[in-house]
Order: structure tokens, then sequence, then C-alpha cells
């Protein structure tokens, strides 16, 4: 069964936080926005112009920056793609869900996505890109998992609340995604549509603005039913196999080749943001509809030798250090953000689900069920000025815990802890757990408490006692 009512987990114990099928008559025609989540894959927190990149152009980026909200301080809720990608719809932790890494899990039908809830409320829903929450198909070999062999992963976007898709399992080159650059033969991962069906037609050039041609009539066509959207657009870029052409290869000419390409396909895809934002303004809908952008986790490769950058944050893709979690976050949204800021008030990416819920005036029914998010209301309005409750990671052995100011990591699954003062050291370069033992003290106990709340999840209690 599905669930409609949901606990807030704040780590001093659970918040009660309501959801389900029903708007409040008062905010209904004010409140019904249409809404937007796009994510790059890999971006480093400082593979932005705004925030500093040398070199990289992002122009797109760049003015969303000036014109919404720049979260200085965003993360993905995982330092790997699958797991920060489940949060994003569901506003849980993936160590609920059980995608605890890429390539693992799938989401469960008992989960409800923000795709089931707005269509629910009568909003047309489109899933463009990649998707990395489970298998789409059963019958033939595709991508990492798809096919017999993957059958019980089998959870593809059309049936976690997507009317409309052109999906795929995982990565592809972010150049003729269909063909492997080392070889010149076929890929192995297909793009798929809401019917099963395989497509493979227009699949050439860009592998951004391939999606985009795709995202860009579903817009058209719901503008056109006066039906309000949900569109996710999930690009590839920069994910390996890196690769350019054209034009954007061109603007990075006398850079190192592996640099040309990362920065060819960042910017190909900031062109393409572009070009969403266009023809939201040529359509009209520019006004009242919320377009988020952030990534799933930071940069891959080794510092020093990948192209991407963190912008000085320790770690990387896999880490729970900053660089491998603090990420690229921008918000545009004219009808409630009027005056442009900056914010480093901690946000993630498992808010946009209690965020965009609490907008609509979702009520509850009955049940109970964590979500590990907050309500980005009172910081969109200018209301809030620190994040209310501490913020927890889990992969693998690593454990963080972090609030508006310190953070504590683990390493070893708990065996031995670090400190660091964000405010001041945001580079995590100075470990204060010795200095500070009670506070580490603290944090530690916050976190257990939560990784049990999370255990109970995963064994089922929130489903009713099965999984």
């Amino acid at each position: 069964m599905k669930r409609r009512t949901f606990l807030r987990y704040a780590a001093a114990g659970p918040v009660a936080f309501t959801l389900g099928a029903t708007v409040r008559v008062e905010s209904a025609l004010r409140s019904r926005p249409n809404i937007i989540l796009c994510m790059a894959d890999d971006q480093g927190w400082g593979d932005t112009g705004y925030n500093g990149h040398p070199v990289l152009q992002t122009p797109t980026m760049d003015a969303m920056a000036r014109a919404g909200i720049r979260f200085n301080r965003f993360y993905s809720a995982a330092p790997v793609c699958s797991p920060t990608r489940g949060s994003c719809l569901t506003g849980r932790h993936p160590y609920r869900y059980g995608i605890f890494h890429a390539n693992e899990g799938h989401m469960k039908p008992q989960e409800v996505t923000l795709a089931e809830v707005l269509k629910g409320l009568g909003y047309r829903t489109g899933h463009f890109g990649k998707w990395h929450l489970g298998t789409l198909t059963r019958t033939v070999k595709d991508s990492n998992r798809g096919g017999p062999e993957g059958a019980e992963h089998y959870s593809p976007p059309w049936e976690n609340g997507f009317d409309v898709c052109f999906s795929t399992e995982a990565k592809v080159p972010t150049w003729n995604p269909m063909v492997d650059p080392k070889t010149g033969t076929a890929y192995g991962t297909r793009y798929w549509r809401e019917d099963g069906a395989i497509v493979d037609e227009d699949l050439e050039g860009d592998d951004s603005r391939i999606i985009m041609d795709r995202a860009i009539p579903f817009l058209r066509r719901a503008i056109e039913a006066v039906t309000p959207f949900f569109a996710v657009i999930w690009f590839h870029a920069p994910h390996m196999p890196v690769v350019s052409g054209g034009k954007y290869l061109a603007m990075y000419e006398g850079q190192p080749d592996e640099r040309a390409h990362y920065y060819g396909c960042i910017t190909a895809m900031d062109e393409q943001l572009g070009r969403l934002r266009e023809e939201l303004c040529l359509l009209g809908a520019t006004e009242n509809t919320m377009v988020w952008f952030c990534s799933d986790n930071g940069p891959e490769g080794q510092t020093g030798s990948s192209p991407g950058t963190t912008g000085g944050l320790r770690g990387r893709k896999r880490d729970l250090f900053e660089g491998g979690i603090r990420v690229p976050g921008v918000l545009e949204w004219p009808a409630r953000v009027v005056q442009p800021f900056s914010t480093s008030v901690p946000c993630c990416t498992s808010d946009f689900f209690p965020t965009i819920c609490n907008v609509l005036g979702v009520a509850g029914e009955d049940g109970s069920e964590p979500v590990d998010g907050i309500d980005l209301m009172p910081l969109i309005e200018g209301r809030m000025t620190q994040r209310p409750h501490p913020m927890a990671f889990e992969s693998g052995n690593q454990l963080a815990l972090l609030d508006n100011r310190y953070k504590t990591v683990s390493l070893d699954g708990g065996r031995s802890w670090m400190l660091f003062d964000l405010a001041g050291d945001p580079g995590e370069e100075r470990n204060l757990a010795d200095e500070m033992p009670e506070l580490v003290q603290a944090m530690r106990e916050k976190l257990e408490s939560w990784r049990t709340s999370c255990a109970n999840s995963r064994d089922g209690q929130d489903y009713g006692g099965s999984n």
C-alpha cells in the first residue's frame, strides 16, 4: 500500500509531516506551479562560472544564480548517483529504501514518488534522461542490469508515476550517446519510452540537446492543455564517457584533450538549460515555474588529474567530505523569488519532496513514515536563517552529520571520528575532534538515532511491517 502520511525525522526524534491527495482550496490557485527538476551527473561544486571556475563557460547557470536563489551549501543526499536520485523523488535518505550505491537495488513499489503525488493532483509528469533507479526492461539485455537476469530490479519511471518518458537505465556517452566512443560500436544502453518501446531515432550529437528535444514538446503540450506539469530532466553530462564535439569542443581549443571534452559537454548542457528558460518565456510560463538545478554528487576522478573540480573542497565523488556531496544548487521561481539572493543555509536533494508538497498544500490521511528532507518555503520566503535539524549521511563505511556550522565524519563505520567547523574551514583541513569531544559525542548520538530509524525503514516498518 502506498504511504499517505509521513514523519519527518529530526535528530531529536520524529516530527509530524503530512501529505496526501488533497489540496487546500484557499491556496490551490497560487500554489500550483509547474515544477522542473534538472540535474547534472558528476558535476563538481566548482564546475560553474558563478562558483569561480577560471575556464569553464556556464552563462545560463550564472544567469540562474543571479536571478534566483543561489545555494552556497547545497548537498546531494549521497556521494554517488542512484541513491541521490531516489532522495529527489521520495524526500527520504537512500538507506531507508535500500539503494546504497549505483547499480544496486531499485525504487520499491511501496515508495511514493513526487511524480505519483503530483499526478494525483492533476499534473502531467515526464522523465527525461538518466533514471538509474531500476531497470527498464525484463526482456532484452540493456545497460548495466536490464534484461531477464535483472528482472527483479525492474522499476522504470513509467511505473513510478511518470506519464511521458525518454529514459536510460544508466550512463551513456555525452556525445552520440548510442555509440561507444572507443570502438564505434553500439554502446549498449538505450533510450526507452513510457510504452516500453526503444527509441532509435534522432540520437546523434550532443546528448543534452537530445534530451531537451524530448522535454520541450512535453512542456508545450502540457501548457497548451492548460495542465500543470512536473518534468524531471536528468542530464548525463559530465559523467564518463565524457565526449564533446562541434562548437563546444572548439570553444576549448588549446586545453588538454580530456579537459576540452569535459568543459565542452558542460557548456553544451548549460546551453540546453538556456534553451529551457527561453522556451518557458515564449510559452508565458516563466513566472510560475519552479526550476531547480543541482548535481547528483561531486566530480569523478582524482584531485589534480581529473578535469572536474570541487572548488577547493576536500574529497570527490564517493566521499562524504564536502567535495563529494556539496554540489551546485540553484532555484528560479519568479512568482515567489522576487528578489534574488544567495544562502549558506544547508539544503539537500531530500528537501525537494516536502517543499513541493507543502507548496501545494497537500494534506495527510493516515499512517506514518519518516521523511528526511525539510520544507524550504521558509527559506524561499526569507524567513529561515538556519536549518532546523542536522543533516545525516551514510555511504559504505562512511558516516557524517552536519548542522549549520559543524560536521562530524567517520571513515571506518563509527570507530573513529573527525570534527570540522565548516563556517571557518569549508575545506575540512583542521580536525577539532580532540578539542571538542562533547560536541562529537552529541552529534554521534544523533547520528546513531537516525541510523536506527533508517534500519527500521529497511526492515519494512514503513510499509506496514513488510518490505
